[in-house]
């Protein structure tokens, strides 16, 4: 079995229920801060928006590029990867017809090289346990960048001694995988256990930095 057979297998043996509906509180907490954060970052790029070309790994159902659709990027200009055929489906339901959509190693993905000005992955590379895959893909993803282009990255940095299908990826292994990138990270999320438990006191608890688990990362291309 291969290592992208071994994660869609992880992932079939989930069951997630509305952990993550962004109608708890805890969830759309999360959300909130990270889109504030993103958007932060994204704001002190060179150009507008509609002139930008992204793509995502492991898009998912298509969540976070119909919040680049909102931000005023064109449907023409947007590529999602997804391993998992039933995500891609939602996916393509979800999006217009001209973003373009790929199914399986994103790796192998056809984005042409030097093409893109942003490429996005949230909690995808946590969910890769073999170094070697984890390697093969930054390095497309950094292929894919124009000079001037960034990564944009957002995962957690602990391991979850709970969940043994994941591993946290720190800030020491972000640098390896793009060792010719200019980083700008920040800690983001709170620790979802405690943000779960008392999520009224999500912002209370959030002042202390130790106390967030993720880290979104800017990594440019000079």
């Amino acid at each position: 079995m291969t290592e992208l057979q071994r994660i869609a297998e992880r992932y079939a043996r989930r069951e997630p229920g509305d952990r993550y509906s962004l109608l708890r509180p805890e969830v759309w907490r999360m959300w909130q801060e990270r889109q504030r954060a993103l958007l932060r970052l994204l704001a002190m790029r060179p150009g507008h928006p509609a002139e930008w070309r992204a793509t995502e790994v492991g898009c998912g159902a298509g969540g976070n590029l119909l919040d680049l659709l909102r931000l005023g990027f064109m449907p023409a200009h947007l590529t999602g990867i997804e391993l998992l055929p039933e995500r891609l489906a939602a996916a393509r339901a979800a999006l217009p017809e001209g973003v373009r959509l790929f199914a399986g190693d994103a790796a192998r993905a056809d984005v042409a090289p030097g093409s893109q000005d942003l490429v996005l992955q949230s909690t995808v590379f946590s969910s890769i346990l073999d170094d070697g895959l984890q390697q093969r893909l930054a390095e497309a993803m950094w292929r894919w960048l124009k000079p001037g282009g960034a990564v944009v990255w957002y995962d957690f940095t602990v391991d979850n001694p709970r969940n043994r299908d994941v591993r946290g990826v720190p800030m020491r292994r972000v640098r390896e995988l793009f060792p010719q990138g200019r980083l700008k990270a920040r800690r983001v999320t709170l620790a979802p256990p405690l943000a779960r438990a008392w999520p009224a006191a999500y912002a209370l608890f959030n002042l202390a930095p130790w106390l967030r688990t993720h880290r979104l990362v800017l990594i440019e291309k000079v």
